[in-house]
């Protein structure tokens, strides 16, 4: 006799790990984002004020450097911060469950009755999470953390300073590859057209509107470029 009770699909992801993965795929394609605009920004300001090809691609790469740092220390305090805010109310929800055991079982039997199960039924689910793993299924219910999946602010830090690199080497590249009449001009297509693509991408990941994240990267994208190069050539004629 077959077993008709329903099982999970053996490849379909756990819904919070999915969501994990997810946030952490937005969270690279807004980081390389910010690498594009803020490099491609430097690179076409110093364009403006000379044609040396080493000294744009020394302000490239300084600008560069610098953003993946900055991009690496700011993620890794952030997650640090988080994650000791979710190991304190962790350690709480263990002594409460020590301390007061009764009172936190009918707490979680209470979340469940809010869910729609009767009273009865949310009791006997409370009853038999606590009794197979009482820390996870409260920590889940009550804070919705996963004890085994907390964010780790190395591995946080190392990946915002990856994507930030892998957008800002777009800019660099196409300021110092072309020929000098070329550099700003290709620079603004290969960066526009590197920001529809990324605004369509995190548009697609968030379930929002396509068409309206891509103009509003692409226009302020092209807005920072124009600016920065506006500047530049003022720079450049009050000092020339």
């Amino acid at each position: 006799m077959q077993d008709s009770s329903p099982t999970a699909h053996p490849h379909e992801p756990h819904a919070e790990s999915f969501a994990s993965r997810l946030n952490w795929l937005r969270a690279g394609v807004l980081g390389a984002n910010d690498g594009i605009v803020s490099t491609a920004g430097l690179v076409v300001g110093v364009a403006a004020t000379t044609a040396n090809t080493h000294t744009i691609l020394a302000a490239g790469v300084a600008g560069l450097v610098a953003g993946a740092i900055s991009m690496a220390a700011g993620e890794y305090v952030s997650v640090s911060t988080q994650r000791d805010s979710e190991r304190a109310l962790l350690a709480k929800e263990r002594r409460e469950l020590t301390e007061e055991p009764d009172l936190e079982l009918a707490e979680l039997a209470g979340i469940y009755e809010a869910k729609g199960l009767s009273p009865a039924t949310a009791r006997t689910v409370a009853a038999e999470l606590t009794a197979h793993d009482a820390f996870t299924a409260h920590a889940e219910a009550e804070l919705g953390l996963d004890p085994r999946e907390l964010t780790n602010p190395w591995a946080a830090a190392l990946s915002s300073a990856v994507a930030f690199t892998c957008g800002a080497l777009l800019p660099l590249l196409a300021i110092v590859l072309p020929p000098e009449q070329w550099r700003v001009p290709v620079t603004f297509a290969a960066v526009l057209l590197a920001l529809a693509i990324t605004g369509s991408v995190s548009a697609r990941l968030g379930g929002g509107s396509r068409v309206r994240a891509v103009l509003r990267v692409v226009a302020g994208g092209a807005l920072a470029m124009a600016i920065t190069y506006g500047i530049g050539s003022l720079t450049d004629a009050l000092t020339g």
